[in-house]
This record gives structure tokens, sequence and C-alpha cells, in this order.
């Protein structure tokens, strides 16, 4: 499994915050985000002992992404990954998202 700073080192320009839902409430995540100067917006689970503080505007804002990759699922292709290669998959996404977002 590949850890935070290896997926965020491939994402194109600088990344000031990150946006993730509760299943991503881990004390690493948090650590290695901080020291790559990047600020999560994560809520705390609710079993948390001590409670997390987090920008609730920005995290409302979360939804926009949801809906995104909602409308790509709508295209059949995107939803089963019926191309074996990534990027021929990556070109898929690139296509329906186009489609879906130009019509």
């Amino acid at each position: 499994m590949r850890t935070a700073s290896e997926v965020l080192a491939e994402a194109p320009g600088r990344i000031h915050r990150l946006s993730a839902d509760k299943g991503y409430d881990a004390a690493w995540l948090r650590a290695d985000l901080r020291a790559q100067g990047i600020t999560p917006i994560i809520p705390g689970k609710r079993g948390r002992k001590r409670r997390i503080r987090h920008d609730k505007r920005r995290y409302r804002e979360r939804w926009r992404i949801e809906a995104t990759f909602n409308r790509l699922k709508d295209f059949r292709r995107i939803a089963t990954r019926y191309d074996k290669l990534a990027r021929n998959y990556a070109s898929a996404v690139a296509l329906a998202a186009v489609i879906a977002f130009w019509c």
C-alpha cells in the first residue's frame, strides 16, 4: 500500500488543503499531511478521546467532489472499469468528464 506522501507527490501543482471524510481520520495521516504543509480538513470520528477541530465551511464544499464522482459513474465504462490498462482508463475518465460537464 502506498503512503499519503507517495500519492500526493504525483498530484499536479501545490496542494494547500486535503478534504476527506471521517474514514480517513488517522493521526499518522494528519501528521504526514502537516509535515508537507497541507492542512487536513477531516472531521474526527465520534469515538475519539480528543476532539478534532476542522474547517466546517470548507468541509461542506466536499459535496462537489462527491457529485463529480457520482456523475462520472453514470458512464458504464467508468463504473465497471472495462479497461485493463491504467492509461486507457484515465483516458476514458477524461473523455467522460468532458462529455459530462460540457453538455
